[in-house]
């Protein structure tokens, strides 16, 4: 299976950077992950509406052109639907098994994502109501991964 994480904005902190690189060796034994960093728009402080919606249609058609025509795309997204560990393992085990094996996960920028991200998405997920900051999640959802192949493989991991 091939997993790509495709998210707005640099990792500056090296204990992200740290955590990323421990959970990307992790989930190689199980698929082939590729990240893939965009530059994100600077939001000026008191941004109007319409300046944010360029913006986040800017990030958007970036990300869209890095979304391969064979991609199963994840939209984070706070409408999406929110899943247990276990029902996320069989999430993934199920698009593999379905031929989807080219997974991609978009993370957004601090304002979201763009509606032509959102509709080109296959599947919209939510992991919280809360707010993340996005280089904080990118590393979350890299765990989640892991560990929904723990548990797809039936390895103590998952408690």
């Amino acid at each position: 299976m091939n997993i790509t994480v495709i998210t707005v904005g640099k990792l500056k902190e090296k204990y992200l950077k740290q955590a990323i690189d421990e959970y990307s060796k992790r989930l190689s034994r199980y698929c082939k992950l590729e990240i893939i960093e965009l530059q994100d728009e600077k939001t000026p402080d008191n941004a109007s509406e319409k300046e944010e919606l360029a913006i986040k249609e800017k990030e958007g058609q970036l990300i869209l052109n890095k979304v391969k025509d064979n991609m199963f795309v994840v939209a984070m997204d706070l409408k999406g639907k929110q899943l247990s560990s276990e029902e996320f393992s069989d999430f993934i085990e199920k698009q593999g098994v379905m031929g989807n094996s080219n997974i991609a996960f978009i993370i957004g920028g601090s304002l979201g994502l763009s509606q032509a991200v959102i509709k080109r998405a296959d599947y919209k997920l939510c992991f919280s109501n809360m707010t993340f900051p996005h280089q904080l999640f990118r590393v979350m959802l890299l765990e989640q991964i892991y560990r929904g192949y723990r548990i797809m493989k039936g390895e103590p991991y998952h408690k």
